[in-house]
Order: C-alpha cells, then sequence, then structure tokens
C-alpha cells in the first residue's frame, strides 16, 4: 500500500482508465483521471455497440477462465449504475461454430459505463477528471511520479500511477526502458438506421456478431437511436482508423454466413450508401491476455537472474502499474481488472487465481525471457 498518501493518477479514460479509477475512489483513494481526447471514452472504447459475453473454449484457458469472472463483474456494475435501455440491454445470443446454442448475454454501448464509473466516483469528491490532458512521458523524481506533456512540462504528479492507455501504455513504458509486446488491432464496426422489423429474433454469434436491433437514445445525436450492426473486422497492426468499403463487405460475407436475409438487406443498403461505420484501435498483446498488476523494472531485469527465477520476485517500478491489452474483451475485462488492480494497489492479494495473476502479470515475458536465458 502506498502509506505516504492515497492518491493516484490514472492514465486513459476508456474502459480500463475509468474502471480502476472508479475501484479506487470506493477503497478511499484520490484520482487523477486523464484522458488524452477531449471527452471520455474516445478510443476503442466507443463503439457504438458491443456485446458482453464470456470468450468460450472447448477447454479452459486463462482468457475463458478470466472472461466467465469478468462478465459477471461487469453485469454487477451494469446493473447498479446503468438503467436497461439507456447504455445496456440484457439479451440471449444464439450461438454458432463450436459453442453452439442459446446463452444469456448483454448488447452494451461501452461509453454509457465509463461515464457512469466516472459520474459515481465524481459525485464522492475524490475524482478530478482532466480530458484534453496527453501524457507524453512518465518519470520518478525523489519518490513520486511526474507525468509529463509533450513540451516536457508537468501536468501531475503521485506516488501511484496507472498506465491504462490502452497502445499509448507502450509509448510510456518505453520512455522508462520497458519493452512491451504490445500491437494494434484495427477493427471496423457495420451498422444502420433500423428500418421496419429486426430480421432476426435475436443476436447470432460466429465468426463476428450480428445485433439485429439495438436501441438507446444515447446513441444520438451521432447515431440513429435504434440501428442494427455486424462486427467487426481484425487488422492486426493497422493503426488507422479509416472507414473502409472494403471492411464493409467483410463484414457483409461474416453476416451472410448468420443470416442471408440480413445480408440481403445490408447489401442493399451499401448500394443506397445507407450503411454507417465505427473503426478504432484495440490494444492487444504477445499471447492475447490483458496486462494487469505492476510494472517490472528494466533495471532490475538486467541483472543476472536466478537459477529458477519466480514471476512474483521480479523487480518492480514502485507505485507503477499496468491495466491494458484488453483486445476486443474490454467490456468482459474492465470491470474484473479494475477491482483486482486496485486490491494489490492497496496491498491486498487479487481476487484471483494464483495461476490467473500470473497470466495477467506484466512482468510474465521479462520473466519467460529469464527463463529461456538459463535454460
Amino acid at each position: 500500500m502506498n502509506t505516504a498518501s492515497r492518491e493516484a493518477c490514472v492514465i486513459g479514460a476508456g474502459l480500463a482508465g475509468a474502471g480502476v479509477a472508479n475501484a479506487l475512489v470506493r477503497r478511499g483513494w484520490r484520482v487523477s483521471l486523464l484522458g488524452a481526447a477531449p471527452r471520455l471514452a474516445d478510443g476503442a472504447s466507443g463503439l457504438p455497440v458491443g456485446m458482453l459475453s464470456p470468450h468460450v473454449t472447448r477447454s479452459p484457458t486463462p482468457m475463458s477462465r478470466l472472461t466467465a469472472l469478468g462478465v459477471a463483474c461487469t453485469r454487477q456494475a451494469l446493473e447498479r449504475l446503468v438503467p436497461v435501455g439507456a447504455g445496456w440491454t440484457p439479451v440471449e445470443v444464439d450461438n454458432r461454430g463450436h459453442d453452439p446454442g442459446r446463452h444469456a448475454a448483454a448488447l452494451v454501448r461501452p461509453a454509457a459505463l465509463v461515464q457512469a464509473w466516472v459520474d459515481e466516483a465524481q459525485n464522492t469528491g475524490r475524482l478530478a477528471l482532466h480530458l484534453g490532458s496527453p501524457v507524453a512521458g512518465v518519470a520518478r523524481d525523489d519518490g513520486l511520479w511526474r507525468l509529463l506533456a509533450a513540451d516536457g512540462t508537468e501536468i501531475a504528479r503521485a506516488g501511484t500511477v496507472v498506465l491504462a492507455a490502452a497502445l499509448g501504455s507502450r509509448a510510456l513504458a518505453e520512455g522508462l526502458g520497458l519493452a512491451l509486446p504490445l500491437h494494434p488491432v484495427q477493427g471496423q464496426l457495420s451498422f444502420g438506421p433500423l428500418q421496419g422489423p429486426a430480421l432476426a429474433e435475436r443476436p447470432q454469434r460466429d465468426d463476428g456478431v450480428y445485433v439485429p436491433e439495438y436501441r438507446d437514445a444515447g446513441l444520438a445525436p451521432h447515431w440513429p437511436e435504434a440501428v442494427w450492426a455486424i462486427g467487426s473486422t481484425y487488422r492486426r497492426g493497422a493503426t488507422d482508423t479509416a472507414i473502409t468499403q472494403d471492411a464493409h463487405r467483410d463484414n457483409l460475407a461474416r453476416l451472410r454466413a448468420l443470416s442471408a436475409t440480413a445480408a440481403d438487406a445490408m447489401e442493399a443498403a451499401l448500394a443506397r450508401s445507407q450503411v454507417l461505420g465505427w473503426a478504432g484501435v484495440r490494444c492487444a498483446s504477445l499471447d492475447r491476455l490483458p496486462l494487469i498488476g505492476a510494472a517490472p523494472d528494466p533495471a532490475g531485469l538486467g541483472t543476472k537472474p536466478p537459477a529458477q527465477p519466480a514471476l512474483v520476485d521480479l523487480p518492480r517500478l514502485p507505485g507503477l502499474y499496468l491495466c491494458c491489452a484488453f483486445g476486443s474483451r474490454g467490456l468482459a475485462l474492465a470491470a474484473l481488472a479494475g477491482e483486482a488492480l486496485a486490491a494489490a494497489i492497496d496491498g491486498e492479494a487479487m481476487p484471483l487465481a494464483p495461476a490467473l495473476r500470473d497470466a495477467v502479470d506484466p512482468a510474465r515475458f521479462a520473466w519467460r525471457a529469464a527463463r529461456r536465458g538459463r535454460s
């Protein structure tokens, strides 16, 4: 626990950052939440509608176990903070592929949850929100972390800092000599105004998710209040957010495998230029698992490791934490990650099984490299 001061800075104002900030505030911390953009959830968390559901695999994996826990945690947050119909709607989804059948899920506008977390935290008087405040660097000075603007001026300082800026966390870590294997994955959602009745009874999922109907007044004024949607694409390594016809066509192919009727309607809407698009850049790690925990110390990692280095024993940068690399699972992971990281920052054990704690530990890549170096 930071015994000198229970004050923290969280960099990133999307699902990850808002989730951590809210969890810390509810534990009594004073938090400054900094976002580079002029509004909340301006990056990948700005998706018009996403599906909250676990990542199901034929046999348990760290991701399937994490999302099973995380979906329940996010659902609790939604039920507590966001009215149904004003940011989320419980649904059932028809799964295809290796997990066929009808399953409980929810359609969620992620920005609604981000806003609700921030509103709750601000109502305590312990959250200061700073939007339009891009952090270009982080430096250690006299036991505190200084958050720096591009011109080197100090934006804020605190003993505890959380890097929750998705792909932006990589550059901040690199400035400290810490290389993180984080990569961009661009995705485009295709959607449009719902005209007439929905073309399927419930959402359909296989290679992509078809949402036949989502109603949410919070989508306005930028988008219609009632939409259909299909997505999304996966362009690994891409960092642009341009809406392309090629991506619409990729989504059309996904839709045709799920509903020929809906695909015909989308194709006709494309011909009339009535299909809208949204694109965002997700952040994914080398092993596709999130980074949740204390940042490793690159200087300490340069020393000769023991014959069998233990992950928990790797040196850490004091007061610096990571919460990023959610990939396309931000809705399923953000609430769980926020609670787990807040517990760790408060000096408690993360509420995760030891194997899952190791699976998301930001030092795992350095640990594997150290073990390879001794083999």
